[in-house]
């Protein structure tokens, strides 16, 4: 396990103004009750920082384009019919995905094939599970075209995000597994789906990025 390169700048400058904060109640006297309790508050909290940031190291079982592994850790909170307006404008097979802060935060490309179509939108920052925060938050979508179908992945903002982050380019080739880009804080990722794809999962479960299956093409 490693961190997240999307973390780092965040991981230094809290470590700077941690060390800050308790040296200067140090250098002035402060109780040592009061200062063992800030010490160990700043140790917790720059503990979180760095499970937030952590990027785990995993290998994908197999590489399959009919296989739609998951692109998020997190919760499914979503499974329906609906109709996707940004690209397809027809109804789609929508699963979506729930990370806490808890969870990690990198994404990663469910398919491999060609990107077709990305666009960032910038927006507001509703609760991830907010019914309108797939089409009002800020978000990224990306689509990619393989050799069977088209699959759009959403990447949504939270009330605690105030970033995302996606690598992908219009034309770019990539591969099933590797890293599509990250959110920070609370956030949600939505897949649409053509009509008629084997879901493989049930609302409410824990799914993996990378490692679990959450659809399979027919």
């Amino acid at each position: 396990m490693t961190l997240h390169k999307e973390g780092k700048a965040t991981i230094i400058i809290s470590f700077l103004f941690l060390s800050f904060i308790n040296l200067t109640a140090w250098r002035f006297g402060a109780n040592p009750i009061l200062l063992g309790v800030l010490v160990a508050l700043s140790l917790v909290l720059f503990g979180l920082f760095l499970w937030f940031f952590r990027k785990p190291t995993r290998v994908i079982p197999e590489f399959n384009n009919d296989i739609i592994y998951a692109p998020a850790d997190g919760k499914v909170v979503v499974i329906e019919d609906t109709v996707e307006s940004e690209y397809f404008e027809d109804e789609r097979l929508m699963i979506s995905i729930f990370m806490s802060p808890l969870n990690v935060h990198s994404n990663h490309h469910p398919v491999g094939g060609t990107i077709s179509y990305e666009k960032y939108h910038p927006g507001k920052y509703l609760v991830a599970w907010h019914p309108k925060s797939s089409t009002e938050n800020e978000r990224h979508t990306t689509v990619y075209k393989t050799d069977k179908a088209e699959i759009l992945c959403r990447q949504i903002a939270g009330a605690l995000a105030r970033r995302i982050v996606n690598y992908t380019k219009k034309g770019d080739p990539v591969i099933q597994g590797e890293e599509m880009g990250f959110i920070k804080f609370g956030s949600r990722v939505d897949i649409y789906l053509p009509v008629g794809t084997q879901c493989k999962v049930k609302l409410g479960q824990t799914v993996t990025s990378r490692q679990d299956v959450i659809a399979v093409l027919e």
